[in-house]
């Protein structure tokens, strides 16, 4: 089975976490987000993969290299220039025009049965299959509404209050026929909701739709990302330790998963879900709560909390400092008896000097310097970054 994974976009509203890494390379449990998709395609028989490739292409491709690892064969299109997530797929069309294939975002994490999803299609008649999934706020996402034989019978990308006519969001999957690329225009930005299904839908082309099961999420967000993450570590199946592990007078309380050359202090207690990467050292009466995961090389120093939040490579973290509902960068250095709070996004090499508070829902780009004592409010931004923080 084949699957193309458009992995394009630039990510800005999960800046400042991608500016030094494409979307799908944003690390969940310490590997990249696109790792987890792709083993999950391979493991559902998705073995002929096709990357669409533009915005920092080669950390992607460093990620997964030829695909072997995963037991899949990997193919890479380049975009030159931004085409959409339809004139994307259209540009792959060598890769794609021997049969049907699926599509999924590279930026989406899920344990979706789509193995399933392909083979409704294919015993279907539609054109193109969307994947759907009921949510309580769709107005963020295209909305369809289905009949009882799933086929679609109103479309609507992104609607206003008033137009809200179903709950059931567009999950960006689709499961294509390969004539669906001849509808699509060659070179020039093209958007599956936007553009191609109005466009199918007045040629009376049938559209169905696929009602999903499970979790998914496309990380756009650093909420859902901070969501993504928490569904990866609740299938921690036990607690592992890939190496030695230094402990005095420590608890761990699993599923915890250890890299090598941990050190836990005396008095710490590790929650479980979590994941530990390799050389991170943990001091004395840390307490670090469930769905948390620290990078390799962190120094978390004593008395300190970290509660549901992401901390990525070579950060340290002060004496008495709390982090809750978190995501650090590489090689930040958080002061003692600082307090970041729920919802914060910090970007890598930043220094927060001690006795800081960060207040929730603020981003911190890269390389900024916080004084001691302050109480940060607004977002801090750096001008020597692009400033924009909306958009894909």
């Amino acid at each position: 089975m084949k699957v193309c994974i458009m992995c394009g976009g630039e990510g800005t509203r999960l800046r400042p976490l991608t500016f030094e890494r494409p979307k799908p390379c944003i690390p969940i449990m310490n590997i990249p987000s696109l790792q987890h998709l792709v083993s999950h395609l391979s493991n559902l028989g998705f073995s002929d993969v096709v990357l669409t490739v533009g915005y920092m292409a080669e950390e992607i491709e460093q990620a997964l290299g030829d695909g072997s690892l995963f037991n899949v064969s990997l193919h890479y299109v380049r975009e030159k220039t931004k085409l959409g997530t339809a004139g994307s797929v259209k540009n792959a069309q060598r890769h794609l025009e021997d049969g049907k294939f699926l599509v999924v975002g590279g930026d989406h994490v899920t344990d979706l049965n789509l193995r399933e999803f392909y083979r409704e299609h294919l015993h279907g008649h539609g054109i193109l299959s969307i994947g759907l999934v009921s949510i309580d706020d769709p107005g963020e996402y295209g909305i369809a509404e289905i009949d009882a034989d799933y086929h679609v019978k109103r479309f609507r990308e992104k609607p206003s209050p008033g137009e809200i006519f179903s709950n059931l969001a567009s999950t960006g999957m689709y499961v294509c026929n390969p004539e669906v690329l001849d509808h699509i225009p060659a070179g020039k930005q093209y958007d599956f909701a936007r553009d191609l299904f109005p466009a199918l839908m007045e040629e009376d082309l049938l559209l169905k739709g696929w009602l999903a099961r499970g979790n998914w999420t496309d990380v756009g967000s650093p909420r859902s990302l901070r969501q993504a993450e928490r569904w990866k570590l609740q299938e921690l199946p036990h607690t592992s330790i890939s190496g030695d592990l230094s402990m005095h007078g420590a608890r761990v309380v699993g599923p915890v998963q250890m890299g090598g050359s941990i050190t836990l202090g005396v008095g710490s207690r590790i929650i479980g879900p979590v994941a530990i990467g390799a050389g991170t050292t943990i001091g004395e009466h840390v307490l670090v709560g469930p769905y948390t995961s620290l990078g390799e090389g962190c120094t978390i120093r004593g008395h300190t909390k970290i509660f549901s939040s992401s901390i990525y490579n070579r950060v340290v973290v002060g004496r008495n400092s709390t982090v809750s509902g978190s995501v650090i960068d590489n090689d930040t250095v958080v002061g003692d008896d600082c307090s970041i709070e729920n919802d914060t996004v910090i970007g890598p090499r930043v220094r927060l000097a001690d006795s800081v508070v960060v207040h929730s829902g603020t981003r911190l780009w890269p390389e900024v310097t916080v004084a001691q004592g302050t109480v940060v409010k607004e977002h801090v931004l750096n001008s020597e970054y692009d400033l924009r923080y909306e958009g894909s």
